[in-house]
């Protein structure tokens, strides 16, 4: 039996990461296009638009005086956390992701990601550490624990 870790690490085929093929073959998703995986420097690019975003927020209710303080930062880190979860929740989609042509789905295709999922998987992006441990599928612990996959919308 394979240890706990090693069905998060990359390459691993341990936990029931993909053995071969490309990225979210084992969800039923395509190569390319879409619905497939979505790649990380988009995610990374949609996270910070999503921080950027609360940051002009906070920045524009508590004004300029405010960027010095060290609450500053910590209502910046809350109102992304309410912005993401919430728009996860209800919308399957934050509003870097929208922006980016993203949306996060659940691994099992069901309609709605739901407030729990979303919760944690704010929560663990919150960390910083678990996006950057990623699997075969290029997911992170974050959609992993939550059973989620960001994938790639195209519009038109």
């Amino acid at each position: 039996m394979a240890r706990w870790i090693e069905s998060w690490l990359p390459g691993s085929s341990a936990g029931g990461s993909a053995p071969a093929g490309h990225p979210g073959e084992r969800f039923g998703l395509p190569a390319a296009g879409h619905y497939s995986v979505a790649g990380f420097g988009r995610r990374v690019a949609g996270v910070c638009l999503d921080w950027f975003l609360s940051y002009l927020l906070v920045l524009l209710v508590a004004g300029v005086d405010a960027l010095g303080t060290p609450e500053f930062s910590w209502w910046v880190l809350g109102t992304w956390f309410v912005i993401t979860a919430l728009s996860v929740s209800v919308l399957g989609t934050a509003p870097g992701h929208l922006a980016l042509g993203m949306r996060v789905a659940r691994t099992d295709m069901a309609t709605h990601v739901g407030v729990p999922r979303a919760l944690l998987r704010t929560a663990m992006i919150a960390v910083v550490l678990p996006p950057f441990l990623r699997d075969t599928d290029g997911r992170g612990w974050h959609d992993r624990a939550s059973r989620t996959v960001v994938v790639r919308v195209l519009r038109g």
